[in-house]
């Protein structure tokens, strides 16, 4: 396939729709930025070369304008001294430089117009380069997040299997046992001090009763 032909390829594809349609994107998205790459390199190659060209015209073209102002001189000066034969000759040679200047000045516009389009070219590819390892960028984003995701739901699978259940019931039940065992420790001695307590609460209600008893009678002593 030639340059140009893959170039236009390039610039026409649809990465998104082919990265959707492709059974391994990662691939595919590698190929199409190394294709991008390649190319890109093999017109900036024909560019410099247009350009090597292109400088060696503008160096003819400035030798052929020194000697077509030459002959013009020469023209001038055998005019100056009447020998119109001379001028003549001059006159032809002026015009053989004049011919070759159009020439090579059309040859000179047609390499500034085939370099400006050499660098519009390089400017798609490089900004189509770009919007690539975008997407390749993405999508190594999203296989490492996909592999994240999937590491976690082996993780959750894993956790939630039967075996690790078993496990966990047999801690609980562990659990359980020990706070029972506990339960029995205190067992015993939570009566007695709920009794020594509530006969600490007796003991205050009967002293105050005797207190009033005794006030009591001795308020009646005194009237008496």
């Amino acid at each position: 396939m030639g340059i140009f032909s893959r170039f236009r390829d390039i610039i026409n594809a649809n990465i998104n729709a082919m990265l959707d349609k492709a059974e391994d994107p990662e691939k595919l998205i590698k190929l199409m930025i190394r294709e991008i790459e390649d190319t890109l390199i093999e017109i900036k190659a024909a560019c410099s070369g247009v350009m090597a060209t292109r400088k060696r015209v503008q160096r003819e073209l400035d030798q052929v304008q020194s000697r077509e102002r030459d002959w013009s001189k020469n023209a001038e000066l055998a005019v100056n001294k009447g020998r119109d034969d001379l001028a003549r000759e001059a006159l032809m040679a002026k015009r053989r430089y004049a011919d070759r200047m159009a020439a090579l000045e059309q040859e000179r516009t047609e390499h500034n117009l085939l370099i400006e389009q050499y660098q519009e070219d390089i400017l798609q590819l490089e900004d189509k380069l770009r919007s690539a390892r975008e997407k390749q960028r993405m999508l190594v984003q999203r296989h490492i997040r996909a592999k994240r995701k999937k590491s976690a739901q082996e993780e959750i699978r894993r956790l939630d299997s039967a075996e690790t259940l078993f496990k966990f019931e047999q801690l609980e039940n562990r659990i359980e046992r020990m706070e029972a065992e506990a339960d029995l420790v205190n067992y015993g001695r939570r009566p007695q001090l709920e009794k020594e307590l509530e006969t600490l609460s007796f003991d205050e209600e009967i002293e105050r009763e005797l207190h009033a008893l005794k006030s009591s009678l001795a308020k009646g002593d005194g009237s008496r």
